[in-house]
């Protein structure tokens, strides 16, 4: 079965689930979107190492890839091979030296250390047909829907539109550009990885 490879082309709060994030898998030179729902701690996991951001002490994921090096293991791929009742299976292929090995894994932890690893992600078409979303722009509305398109699992299609009025106010929407970089440095000093998110959130959305 041919593998299709993916990007991370999105990290955004979930509008329906309470404490949820949207991790969104774009199709390599393709216009199919993967959205899938993930928990904070593991969104936060995936943020701190997009955005280089520098934890005072190692978070679980750097332990594994700290670990991983020590003892000369490579990370080779991450798949999302599977979709049941609206929840991704992945497995991580790791090389020994000796030996090549394969391990179940949660989707979003599969994909913290895919980041750290420089792995590559890949799925197959069914999964994209069944849970994918195709676009046509790098618009996110679509994310206010993620949740009813893994439900349904079919293919989805329509025009992103744009939903400001529904899109909840930030609590730093007040602060200048100075302070947001302030508390952002403050609060992941202060290992606050969730509000460091949100305010990295609002830093990109005012320059987009």
């Amino acid at each position: 079965m041919k593998k299709i490879k993916l990007d991370i082309v999105g990290l955004s709060y979930s509008q329906t689930q309470s404490g949820a994030y949207a991790l969104v898998l774009g199709e390599v030179g393709g216009n199919r979107r993967l959205p899938i729902i993930i928990g904070g701690f593991e969104a936060q996991a995936i943020a701190v190492e997009i955005e280089k951001m520098q934890p005072s002490r190692p978070l679980t994921h750097d332990l594994f890839k700290t670990f991983a090096d020590e003892f000369e293991i490579k990370m080779e791929e991450v798949l999302i091979y599977n979709l049941i009742d609206g929840i991704f299976f992945a497995k991580t292929a790791w090389n020994t030296g000796d030996k090549d090995v394969e391990l179940d894994s949660r989707t979003s932890d599969a994909v913290a250390l895919a980041v750290r690893f420089g792995a590559p992600i890949y799925t197959y078409d069914f999964i994209m047909d069944a849970a994918g979303i195709i676009i046509e722009s790098n618009d996110f509305a679509f994310l206010e829907n993620i949740e009813n398109v893994q439900k349904k699992e079919n293919t989805l299609s329509k025009e992103p539109k744009q939903k400001k009025d529904k899109v909840k106010s930030s609590p730093y929407s007040n602060l200048s550009d100075k302070q947001l970089e302030e508390n952002l440095n403050k609060a992941i000093q202060a290992e606050q990885y969730e509000s460091a998110a949100k305010i990295r959130d609002e830093i990109e959305r005012r320059k987009s």
